[in-house]
């Protein structure tokens, strides 16, 4: 279903060859499971991207309030495809037809959840890594993105083997999870009390 064991580096391969050539098209994704992901990591890029630019101190007001857009949307995208991963990923589980254990429990945190976190984490170990290879950098500036590199590949590790762990569990019906309804209401212009407001 998941190849939890190379989803990490699939994932690098993918935010590398964003950097080098941009060259994404989301028409060419399908339905999958693997596209879903594909999207979810793209999301995240964009809005790593994004929140870069939001910080700029040589940015006017406009392009602040741009960019503010932009990272709304985009963290809407982003939640709505961590459900659609789940959403994907329960689907399949139910074709296996799997009986649960009596003693089965709820994961509260999804694997749609656990790919968000991964796909984030290994943003940072790009970009960590750009860190330490700087050439206009000090040595101590060096030694410092090194030392947290080793914990980012750690946490990469670690998300890996929980993910791993999990789909396992639900492939043996140790395990179930419902799909994390985020229900955000400020992108709602039913439910934002600013937005539905001003056409009273």
């Amino acid at each position: 279903m998941i190849d939890t064991n190379n989803l990490a580096d699939k994932m690098y391969k993918l935010i590398s060859e964003w950097h080098i050539k941009d060259n994404f098209n989301q028409q060419s994704l399908n339905s999958s499971l693997d596209d879903a992901i594909v999207l979810l990591v793209r999301y995240n890029y964009e809005l790593w991207h994004q929140e870069d630019i939001a910080r700029d101190p040589n940015a006017n007001d406009s392009e602040i309030a741009q960019v503010k857009r932009n990272i709304d949307k985009l963290n809407q995208k982003r939640n709505n495809m961590i459900e659609e991963v789940d959403e994907i990923i329960s689907e399949l589980l139910s074709e296996k037809v799997i009986e649960l254990s009596e003693n089965a429990s709820m994961n509260s945190e999804t694997p749609g959840s656990i790919i968000d976190r991964l796909s984030i984490n290994m943003l940072k170990i790009y970009h960590m890594e750009e860190q330490t290879e700087r050439k206009d950098a000090t040595a101590e500036h060096i030694k410092s993105c090194k030392s947290k590199l080793k914990i980012l590949q750690m946490q990469k590790d670690d998300l890996s083997k929980c993910l791993n762990e999990l789909m396992e569990d639900l492939i043996k019906g140790n395990k179930f999870f419902k799909v994390y309804r985020q229900m955000k209401m400020y992108n709602d212009p039913n439910l934002n009390p600013v937005l539905y407001k001003k056409g009273s």
